[in-house]
């Protein structure tokens, strides 16, 4: 399927890639507490993402009883989960019907209570719950003086396609 989604998805990697790429630059032995914070954000996360992709392979939580690992992994291993899951999600997105797309699933949060939602409806909580807690951690980054990563879907769509800059007339 051509579609937003799988734009939105490779913006999603792409940022994530970014982030990731920043903080392996932070030196997390002078700054160990925003360090650890930025870390548990960007788990969390990936935690989230991995708990929909379960709702939305049919496999429930995944094993998730909570939102949070744990135990957070160090940055070089959840860059690898995090990866992951994002090619699950391009995978995912790139087979889509839309009859898939509208279909409502029914599951459970972590903390029990139930919930229906489309296809399509996980899959923009994903992209937008992602893009707020990257938010998070550019906000510490910046807040130290450190300018955080590129995270917007223009700046993805013109560095990726290039040609999107020219005028045309």
């Amino acid at each position: 399927m051509d579609s937003i989604l799988v734009s939105l998805f490779s913006y999603k990697a792409w940022a994530n890639a970014e982030m990731h790429a920043a903080l392996a630059r932070f030196d997390a032995q002078r700054h160990p507490d925003q360090f650890q914070a930025m870390l548990h954000t960007l788990d969390h996360v990936n935690v989230v993402d991995r708990i929909f992709k379960g709702h939305l392979s049919g496999t429930g939580a995944a094993g998730f009883t909570s939102t949070n690992s744990e135990t957070i992994p160090d940055l070089s291993a959840l860059r690898e989960i995090v990866s992951a899951t994002d090619n699950w999600y391009l995978d995912f997105v790139s087979g889509l019907s839309t009859e898939r797309l509208k279909q409502r699933l029914q599951f459970s949060f972590t903390d029990g209570d139930k919930g229906t939602m489309s296809c399509e409806e996980m899959l923009l909580h994903v992209i937008t719950h992602g893009g707020y807690h990257r938010g998070c951690v550019g906000q510490i980054l910046e807040d130290m003086g450190i300018s955080s990563p590129p995270d917007s879907l223009t700046k993805f769509l013109h560095r990726h396609e290039p040609e999107r800059r020219l005028h045309h007339e």
